[in-house]
């Protein structure tokens, strides 16, 4: 939903709109559906921890999305949460970030040529937080968990940080906070999907930061793309960036001895615009060699 307000009344009659619509109405029959927010649902663009009625807009959509009353996250302030699939050998670790919630204040910069409506400068305030304490401390635990794939949902961009929007970027502790964790925890097949740009793109990060590359995948919005709408990324896997509607898809082959993961981009009609494919077991960081003497 697109809902810019401070009135929990409008904000469910947004959801209302949304449960309304006959294709996600088939989506819900279909598959288990998980969600995160980004700032038009969560109440205002850009916003943070100083959003005055996050409170109210984390109940319509623990309601919306349909999350049982016995549920951990109805138990705690934020939307995150994790959710496991698979049996041994497939298992499938979902995460879900909020970077709404507790994230501190975005420090503005003056217009450029090639920023000319919204400029972020790094936040490098060692207090400033995008997830807060217990949002780290529950990320850790679930690195921890054993799984060989997991799908790390962020709503905004981790590794892009050229452009001048929101990222984690603009938050460069944080940020190297986060691949600390991953490679800390040993934490093997961390594949990254997110949204917010109105526009779809995939990136790699070297292997330096965790241990083995690390793959995001951007998809937004499935009806909100801006045509022409170009940004740098000096991290991109694909030839160009997508600029029409689309959605993301993550197909997993578990049939050959290393499964092959097809990142894809998708036009509105379902057609791949953008793919990318690797092979898990090069999501892994390198088994050191024990020398016995």
């Amino acid at each position: 939903i697109y809902a810019d307000t401070e009135d929990s009344g409008v904000l469910r009659d947004e959801y209302a709109q949304l449960a309304a619509q006959p294709g996600y109405q088939r989506l819900r029959a279909r598959c288990p559906v998980h969600a995160t927010w980004d700032d038009h649902d969560y109440g205002a663009n850009d916003a943070g921890a100083d959003f005055p009625m996050r409170t109210a807009s984390e109940q319509a959509f623990l309601d919306f999305f349909e999350i049982p009353q016995e549920a951990a996250v109805r138990r705690r302030p934020g939307v995150y949460d994790a959710h496991l699939y698979g049996p041994r050998g497939r298992r499938v670790q979902i995460i879900l970030l909020d970077t709404r919630y507790f994230r501190g204040p975005l420090k503005r910069g003056l217009p450029t040529l090639t920023c000319r409506r919204v400029r972020y400068l790094p936040n490098n305030d060692p207090e400033a937080t995008l997830l807060g304490e217990a949002q780290w401390a529950w990320l850790e635990a679930q690195l921890r968990q054993p799984a060989e794939l997991r799908v790390l949902a962020s709503s905004i961009q981790v590794i892009p940080d050229q452009h001048c929007f929101e990222k984690w970027g603009n938050f460069p502790r944080e940020r190297e906070r986060l691949f600390r964790l991953i490679r800390d925890t040993q934490a093997n097949g961390v594949v990254l999907i997110s949204g917010d740009r109105h526009l779809a793109d995939i990136s790699r990060l070297a292997e330096h930061a965790v241990g083995y590359p690390v793959y995001e995948i951007t998809s937004s919005g499935m009806n909100s793309a801006r045509s022409g709408w170009g940004e740098a990324n000096s991290y991109r896997a694909i030839s160009d960036s997508f600029h029409e509607n689309n959605f993301g898809l993550i197909n997993i082959d578990w049939t050959v001895p290393n499964p092959i993961l097809r990142l894809e981009i998708r036009d509105a009609e379902g057609n791949v615009a953008r793919r990318v494919e690797v092979r898990l077991k090069s999501l892994q960081r390198p088994q050191r060699t024990r020398v016995h003497q």
